[in-house]
Formats: structure tokens, C-alpha cells, sequence
């Protein structure tokens, strides 16, 4: 898609071929759409590195590591030196240089970042992913290249960092950006964006518990917000069209040390450069350190 086709408050669009082959599996077989729609809603798209992604892509430290609990590789960035480590977090069809204006802006102030492209993401191989290789691999390198001092997560890398550390993870603060919250409203989204039946929303659910013998909504960023201690920055903005700021709002309300931070016009991911979203992020980590 065009770049000039995106403003903050425009949602990303399914592809009419997708959309066609949706319909017609939803009036042929609800089983085989299921499968279709699974398989769609595990399928990142790998974008190119963009220009202003360069100078952190050239500059990281870059290895490969395979994460022991999933056995699936992926590409890490060591951006900056320093004994304070800060964990960065992509989300969904991002890469580990996504958050570069906040790696920078941390590296200024003596900070080293550790991000990675995500299973299926930017330079990892594969082409299937869950949030829970998100959460694997957020543990994982805390073992190999923790601790760190705070952990940062954007999109499905909020809602993975949120349940990294209600599952372990050690960091002093962390800060969500517009964050996913409920795991079915995230299904539901995705299926009015196919544009099918609703009910498949509640199938696809069914589905993926059947495989994981979990409940989904046991991921989802309000029930992992309950269970964390620590200082946690949750920053959502309010014409963000990937993810409503209901999110934001419900993973603050569920927090027991948390702080709300409400932007404007920023959408889902201008938000990530914005000077002042990343002055109040360094500020948070650098009081609650």
C-alpha cells in the first residue's frame, strides 16, 4: 500500500483477493474458513526496511538466536553499550528497529537496547507466529542478555511484555504503546475487517484454545495487568485505528502502580516518533529506576 494512502486514523486494508476468498470459503465450508482465517490471523507480513530504520539497522550489534522453548530463531539487535539494558518490543508485522527513536533517545541517555525481529518477523525465518513465541522469546533473552532495567512493547508487543513479566520477566518499569488488551476483541476485529460472519470470531477462538489447551482470554493484557507489581506507563492514542484507546484505558484501570499517558492525532504508530511520547517514556524509566 502507498505510503500517501495512510493517515493515523486509517485502519490497514485486507486485500480484495483475501477478502473474495474469505466470502466464498464462509458460504462453502465454515470449517475450511476457520483454517483460512486462523492461518490469515497467524501470517505477519514482512515489510522492507524503511529509510529512517538504517542507521540503527547498520549500527546494532546483529546475531542469531534460537529461542530453546519454541526452537525458532530470531535476528537481535544490541544497539548502544552500556550496563543498563532496556528490552524493545515490535508489534505485529513490525522489526526490531520499529522503536528507533526511542532507541536512540535511550542510548543518549547511557542506555543499551535489546530488540529483536519476532518469529516469522523482519529478518527471523518462518512464516507463522503467536503472541506466546512473543512472550517465549521476551524470556529468553532476558536469560541471555538480561537483566534489563525496563522492558518498552508497541501493539502485540505491549500485550507480550505484559505477559512476560506477569510470567516472570524481571524489569524495574515498563511501558506499554498502544497496547491490544482483549484477546476476542482482537478476534473480532479481525473477522469485520474479512468481512464475515461474526460467529467465526467466537470459531477461531475455539480453534486456537482446542490447539494451545489454553483459554485465550488468559493472555489478554487486562488479566495480566492484575497480576503486576511494578510501575507501568501505558500510552494509547485516542484516533488509533488499529487499536481502540478502550484498550489503553482498561489495561491502566487494572494496574495496580500504573500512570495513563492519552495522546491526539497520533494514531497506532506515529506515536512511536513522537518527541513527546518519548520524553515522558525516558522520564518514567529513568524516575522508577
Amino acid at each position: 500500500m502507498p505510503k500517501k494512502a495512510l493517515n493515523p486514523k486509517q485502519s490497514l486494508k485486507i486485500p480484495q483477493a483475501i477478502l473474495l476468498t474469505s466470502k466464498f470459503l464462509s458460504n462453502v465450508s465454515p470449517k475450511l474458513m476457520t483454517k483460512f482465517a486462523a492461518k490469515l490471523f497467524t501470517s505477519p507480513i514482512k515489510h522492507k526496511i524503511p529509510k529512517r530504520e538504517l542507521q540503527m539497522d547498520a549500527q546494532s550489534v546483529q546475531t542469531k538466536f534460537k529461542v530453546p522453548s519454541i526452537q525458532k530463531e530470531i535476528n537481535v539487535y544490541q544497539y548502544g553499550k552500556s550496563d543498563k539494558k532496556i528490552l524493545l518490543v515490535h508489534g505485529w508485522s513490525g522489526r526490531g528497529t520499529q522503536l528507533f527513536k526511542i532507541a536512540d533517545a535511550l542510548c543518549k541517555k547511557g542506555y543499551e537496547t535489546i530488540s529483536f525481529d519476532a518469529p516469522a518477523h523482519g529478518k527471523s525465518p518462518g512464516n507463522a507466529t503467536m503472541m506466546l513465541d512473543f512472550i517465549a522469546s521476551i524470556l529468553a533473552l532476558e536469560k541471555k542478555f538480561g537483566p534489563f532495567e525496563a522492558a518498552i512493547g508497541h501493539s502485540l508487543g505491549g500485550m507480550s511484555v505484559a505477559n512476560a513479566i506477569s510470567t516472570g520477566l524481571q524489569v524495574k518499569s515498563a511501558v506499554l504503546i498502544g497496547s491490544g488488551d482483549i484477546v476476542q476483541d482482537i478476534l473480532n476485529d479481525f473477522v469485520a475487517k474479512l468481512k464475515i460472519d461474526p460467529i467465526y470470531s467466537s470459531k477461531l477462538c475455539t480453534y486456537f484454545e482446542s490447539r494451545l489447551h489454553d483459554k485465550m482470554d488468559d493472555y489478554s493484557a487486562y488479566r495480566a495487568a492484575q497480576k503486576i507489581e511494578i510501575p507501568v506507563l501505558v500510552i494509547h492514542d485516542t484516533d488509533d485505528p488499529e487499536v481502540s484507546v478502550k484498550a489503553g484505558k482498561n489495561i491502566y484501570k487494572n494496574l495496580k502502580n500504573g500512570k495513563l499517558l492519552i495522546t491526539n492525532g497520533l494514531g497506532h504508530r506515529k506515536i512511536l516518533g513522537d518527541e513527546a511520547v518519548i520524553t515522558t517514556t525516558l522520564e518514567f524509566i529513568e524516575n522508577n529506576n
